[in-house]
């Protein structure tokens, strides 16, 4: 066994395709199916069910899957650990994935300035994904770190690490005629022609509870997975939309919105790094989270 069959296995359940994964290894579709065939008959058990096309792994598959998908983790941060004891003089290298709920994607800068201040070799690759998707991604390893909601649903057997808390507004254009408003209802809110994210997302799900509390429950009008395309619908078709209270202060005051705070009830969650319960912790994600230690203390402190 070596490590480029672990990568083929791991490629191949990704992809769901054996070109593909063989493209995306750089190899040919008869050297990614031969090192796998090998892997099984290492093993002893079948790992990929049999036909002309791929049909999925065998449920011994499945747990190789997740042994590679480990021992895959565990050899990048052996390598991110042992490069930076070889350049320990310019601080960590390497590229950190991350995924992050959308009403948080806008905040990532933040954290990423902080860790490149120290690390500038340090790359990222940010990603928006659903809460869900955030867990799922950790538990695959293809993800090394995510950025959602702490206390909305379970996140157990993760490390949290608190970064701010997430106030609701109603955003509305300027000339809207609520904009004078110092607060509205939700009651009021779900009057409106809304834009909202998807049902999918736990922001969704937070401000139907929160609809469903003040016992109304709203139609949007139109419902994305992008909180930039929620702004631009508010801005351009003059829509209502309800997002974090943050926001007005990273558009800018020249927005062309109104952020009116939203009452009766008031909601608040918190949102927070969340990264594997492991140890040793691989350097990158170590990083990111001493930088996400120190921006919860500026929060709170400020």
């Amino acid at each position: 066994m070596d490590i480029r069959q672990l990568q083929y296995l791991v490629a191949l359940a990704r992809e769901k395709h054996f070109t593909r994964a063989a493209q995306a290894c750089n190899v040919t579709q008869p050297t990614l199916s031969g090192r796998i065939r090998q892997l099984e008959l290492e093993l002893g058990v079948p790992i990929v069910e049999r036909g002309q096309r791929y049909q999925g792994l065998t449920q011994e598959g499945e747990r190789v899957l997740k042994w590679a998908q480990l021992i895959l983790n565990n050899w990048a941060s052996m390598h991110q650990e042992l490069a930076h004891l070889a350049i320990s003089d310019f601080g960590l290298t390497g590229r950190l994935t991350l995924g992050a709920i959308p009403s948080a994607l806008p905040m990532i800068p933040y954290l990423t300035r902080d860790v490149q201040r120290l690390h500038p070799q340090i790359n990222f690759t940010i990603m928006s994904m659903s809460s869900e998707e955030i867990l799922r991604g950790l538990e695959e390893y293809s993800i090394d770190a995510g950025i959602s909601y702490l206390d909305n649903e379970p996140i157990n057997g993760l490390i949290a690490t608190p970064l701010y808390s997430e106030h609701y507004c109603l955003f509305i254009p300027d000339g809207h005629p609520l904009a004078d408003r110092e607060t509205v209802t939700w009651r009021e809110a779900a009057e409106l022609p809304l834009g909202l994210l998807t049902s999918n997302m736990q922001n969704r799900r937070i401000i139907d509870r929160a609809f469903h509390d003040a016992g109304c429950r709203p139609s949007p009008a139109l419902e994305t997975n992008s909180v930039i395309n929620l702004y631009s619908n508010v801005r351009l078709m003059q829509l209502a939309s309800v997002m974090p209270h943050y926001l007005l202060e990273l558009l800018g005051s020249d927005s062309g919105l109104k952020a009116i705070p939203l009452v009766e009830p008031k909601v608040a969650h918190s949102v927070g790094l969340v990264t594997q319960d492991r140890d040793p912790v691989a350097p990158l994600v170590r990083a990111f989270q001493a930088a996400a230690a120190k921006f919860s203390v500026n929060i709170i402190s400020s």
